[in-house]
Parts: structure tokens; sequence; C-alpha cells
């Protein structure tokens, strides 16, 4: 294998795995928030989003959200 082969080889098992992650993580929020559809949950790309989502899908306050979120989101990158 090629260097330009084996770095190639990296990225696509990187990707793969954080396309797995950002799978799980869906999985996680649609369980926990059954009103998100598979595509809202697809289009989150920040925390904040995800908790602007909670505050008017679930009249959620912003300090509630914000706990909530960062409990499913443990870490984890949206």
């Amino acid at each position: 294998m090629t260097n330009a082969s084996v770095q190639k080889a990296n990225s696509d098992r990187a990707n793969e795995k954080t396309a797995l992650a950002r799978a799980a993580l869906g999985k996680d929020i649609r369980a926990k928030w059954d009103k998100f559809s598979e595509i809202e949950v697809g289009a989150l790309r920040s925390e904040e989003q995800l908790v602007t989502q909670l505050i008017a899908k679930y009249s959620l306050d912003r300090p509630q959200a914000e706990t909530e979120v960062k409990g499913v989101v443990n870490g984890r990158k949206l």
C-alpha cells in the first residue's frame, strides 16, 4: 500500500466511526424525545440547536433543556 492509500483508508475508517457515533447519538435523542423526526435529528449541528428545539417542542425552560441535553449528549458531538 502506498502512503496515500493508507491515509485514505484511515480517513475512511475515521469517517465511518464518526457516522456510527452520530447515528447512535441520534438514536438516543429520538428515544428520549419522540417528537423529533429522523430528519430533524440529522439536521442538528449543535447542542444549542437541540436545546432550542426542546424549548419549542416540549415547552421546557432553558435551564431544564440544557441539563437534559447535557445528560443525553454526554460529551458526544452532534
